[in-house]
């Protein structure tokens, strides 16, 4: 049996030239092995070309940077499948194609997570502001994500650093090398950028391998406006809150399950004692897997960091954990959950609760009002004031960040706003007071 080696994780021009070599020579999946670095056989050096779809190239350069040691192998048999005519991308229920788009969706949902979580402490280099940045990715995203950060965001030195590698960027353009396995704090981040900051620019490379990220629709964040707290990301969620996640994965508790690309879970560090709560996942949520993403969830990023509440420490969900929407050509509109569904799905909501134990819950809109509080809610009459819960908590309603969007013009826009972000004041004090 050959054995292919590939030069790094994300080796994808070894794998795409191996893939080819391989293929062409007829040899079957179960007839190859993958390994890392050295001692592999010699690819194959068989004359003849074979095409494949956009589609399928762009599912495997995205499935290719997942933490999963089977791609390289699964990849290859969806390439072969290709080119001897047994592969239908149209085919929902092809098991290797559902294995890879689960794996680029959580690849999508990881590269989001770095643009929108990583934070920037300033430095000085050769008299010039750096940012430096710390982010423990899930999957090996750092090059073709900071590739596309760098093409999309204003121009500006940085340095990212990872457990996988290191991106830096400055006049000389963008270069790769070694990481940091797992910093403590922000001093030990900026104590190992002032030991290793000339070996990094002298061995740092050009990488270039994989293509760029995907664009998604989403604000670029300047790195001279960090949002608030330390650069090293809060814990992660405590091991209950990913065990039901887990299980809600496969939720068909209600029909919405079925046109929605996935269940769409809340998120937060473990020790969050404020939980928001919006009405349901959204188009962006749903493709990316992570609540409060797309427009409204930018725009609640944005208030939030107006009064000083770092998303970061808090959690977030919704009452509903599908997408229910109506299709339009090729676009998903959303439709609002009725209350049966809403009503099912609070079994989630409930759970989510008890493994997290937030003291605040922060309802936006009405249906997470009527999620919590278990009757209709009428957000314009009831907004702005805390409600004592049954289990000895508190929870305050407010409006929905989409509503914001939804404003005919400027003016109301920002009034709006205006009186959203005064909400999210007394949230915070709220959340002092309890703190004291």
């Amino acid at each position: 049996m050959p054995t292919c080696a590939l030069a790094h994780e994300t080796d994808w021009t070894g794998w795409r030239r191996a893939t080819r070599g391989y293929v062409l020579a007829r040899i079957e999946p179960a007839d190859l092995s993958w390994t890392m670095g050295r001692g592999g056989d010699a690819v194959p050096e068989t004359a003849g070309t074979f095409t494949l779809s956009r589609a399928l190239v762009s599912l495997a350069a995205q499935a290719f940077q997942a933490r999963e040691a089977e791609r390289f192998g699964l990849l290859y048999t969806l390439v072969w499948r290709a080119h001897h005519g047994g592969l239908d991308l149209g085919d929902a229920g092809d098991l290797d194609l559902r294995i890879a788009r689960r794996w680029a969706l959580a690849v999508r949902a990881d590269a989001h997570r770095m643009r929108t979580m990583v934070r920037f402490a300033q430095v000085t280099v050769d008299d010039q502001p750096h940012f430096l940045g710390w982010y423990e990715p899930d999957h090996f995203v750092l090059e073709a994500n900071t590739r596309f950060m760098a093409r999309r965001d204003p121009p500006g030195r940085f340095t990212i650093v990872t457990p996988d590698g290191t991106a830096h960027r400055d006049q000389d353009g963008l270069r790769f090398g070694a990481g940091l396995k797992h910093p403590g704090d922000d001093d030990t981040l900026l104590a190992w950028w002032d030991a290793h900051r000339d070996a990094l620019l002298r061995d740092a490379h050009a990488g270039g391998g994989l293509p760029e990220a995907e664009e998604l629709d989403e604000v670029p964040r300047p790195l001279d406006r960090p949002a608030l707290g330390p650069v090293v990301l809060a814990e992660r969620q405590t091991s209950a809150t990913r065990e039901l996640a887990r299980e809600a994965r496969g939720c068909e508790r209600c029909a919405l399950h079925r046109p929605a690309t996935q269940t769409v879970f809340g998120e937060g560090p473990r020790d969050a004692r404020v939980l928001f709560i919006g009405e349901q996942p959204g188009d962006q949520e749903d493709l990316i897997g992570r609540p409060f993403v797309g427009p409204a969830g930018q725009l609640l990023d944005e208030a939030l960091e107006e009064v000083g509440i770092d998303r970061r420490r808090i959690m977030i969900s919704n009452a509903v954990k599908h997408f229910k929407f109506n299709a339009r050509g090729r676009r998903r509109i959303h439709q609002s959950p009725s209350p049966g569904e809403i009503d099912i799905c609070r079994f989630w909501l409930d759970a989510e609760r008890a493994a997290a134990n937030p003291a605040l819950l922060v309802l936006l809109g009405g249906s997470a009002g009527r999620a919590v509080l278990g009757r209709p809610v009428t957000v314009t009459r009831e907004r702005g004031r805390p409600f004592s819960l049954p289990d000895g908590g508190t929870a305050f309603l407010t409006v929905h960040p989409s509503y914001l969007l939804r404003q005919p013009d400027e003016a109301s826009r920002a009034r709006e706003y205006a009186a959203f972000v005064r909400d999210l004041r007394a949230v915070k004090e709220l959340i002092n007071h309890g703190s004291e």
